[in-house]
């Protein structure tokens, strides 16, 4: 196997270690509220996993109802493009509706049937993101010392 040489944010030196993104934003708008050239900078997360958070169980009325939400949306983005083409204002109205109504219909019933057809396999909701345990931000070697400098300042004032 070979090895790829490393990237130019790698070869950076760490001006500041956060635990969360959050704090590394904070750091970087700091540096930029501070007149610093942002664009020599950069933020790495270290130690990835992916999170995923239940969010409830997901019942054939649960699926029944996402899945008619979404085809309601889906009904009415095709009931407005129809409508471009209506000769009056009522044609509008009736294709923005219909296209509502049958988006939401064909919705509940896809919903109702995925969910039936897959057996009881995967009956949950979730939402998945994922997260770093370290937020690095680097900035090139000949200006890393004022901003590790500035981010020294930062720290003074948030303590």
């Amino acid at each position: 196997m070979t090895e790829q040489p490393p990237t130019a944010a790698a070869d950076r030196p760490v001006v500041g270690s956060y635990p969360t993104y959050a704090g590394a934003q904070r750091a970087v708008d700091f540096l930029s509220d501070s007149k610093y050239p942002v664009e020599h900078t950069a933020i790495i997360g270290s130690d990835l996993r992916m999170v995923e958070t239940v969010l409830g169980r997901l019942t054939r009325g649960r699926a029944t109802l996402a899945g008619a939400g979404s085809g309601a949306w889906f009904g009415l983005l095709i009931g407005l493009l129809l409508s471009l083409f209506a000769a009056g204002s009522h044609h509008v109205l009736v294709l923005i509706a219909s296209g509502l109504l049958y988006g939401a219909a064909f919705g509940a019933v896809f919903g109702f049937a995925g969910h039936s057809l897959s057996g009881g396999h995967r009956d949950f909701a979730s939402r998945s993101q994922i997260v770093a345990a370290r937020y690095d931000v680097v900035a090139d070697a000949e200006v890393a010392e004022e901003a590790k400098n500035l981010l020294i300042k930062l720290g003074w004032r948030e303590d």
